[in-house]
């Protein structure tokens, strides 16, 4: 069992203020194909301002908003309380194949792991901290002592913990964060 935090609360500075969580792949917006990569969570807490969260998920707000993804994944932690799963799954929305990834980290997961946490790495090696399946204690206590989480970011957050790499298929890390990447990866702009 694992809950999930998906975070939707970004500003998308690259992208002209402009609600990554909205765009479209193949006729599905990228929070609900976010949602759905992670459909086997106990729980769904999605972090942001969002205007049509999937049914049977939650929404919190980041405390001050837009304090960035550290922030963001202290907020959903929080929002699971107590009874929080051992493990959660932290997405960001702005993966549209993560899907693919997530299966692969899901699987690893179930075999049993000793790290901190499960990270996607690509077949370049780069890590995907926002893709991953992490204990929630070890979550819990890099952010008790961190202080703020305004501004933070996840790789300070999480610098102390431990981590093994789970390798993905191609192109399961994309992200959108900029025009380019709109064009490149098919990406509509929803216009109603």
């Amino acid at each position: 069992m694992f809950d999930a935090i998906v975070l939707a609360g970004g500003r998308s500075k690259r992208l002209d203020g402009v609600d990554k969580s909205a765009f479209l792949l193949d006729g599905t917006t990228l929070l609900a194909r976010a949602c759905a990569a992670v459909a086997d969570a106990g729980r769904i807490v999605i972090v942001g301002a969002v205007d049509e969260p999937p049914p049977g998920t939650e929404v919190v707000l980041e405390d001050p908003p837009f304090g960035g993804p550290a922030a963001g994944i202290g907020a959903g932690l929080a929002a699971l309380g107590s009874g929080a799963s051992e493990f959660v799954a932290i997405l960001a929305c702005d993966l549209p194949y993560a899907a693919a990834a997530f299966a692969a980290l899901h699987t690893e997961a179930a075999r049993g792991f000793d790290a901190d946490a499960l990270i996607a790495a690509d077949d370049s090696g780069r890590r995907q901290t926002l893709l991953g399946i992490y204990r929630t204690s070890s979550l819990r206590g890099v952010i008790e002592n961190a202080g703020s989480l305004n501004g933070l970011s996840v790789r300070s957050l999480i610098a102390g913990l431990t981590f093994a790499e789970v390798p993905v298929p191609e192109g399961s890390t994309l992200d959108v964060d900029t025009w380019h990447d709109v064009e490149e990866l098919g990406i509509e702009r929803r216009t109603d």
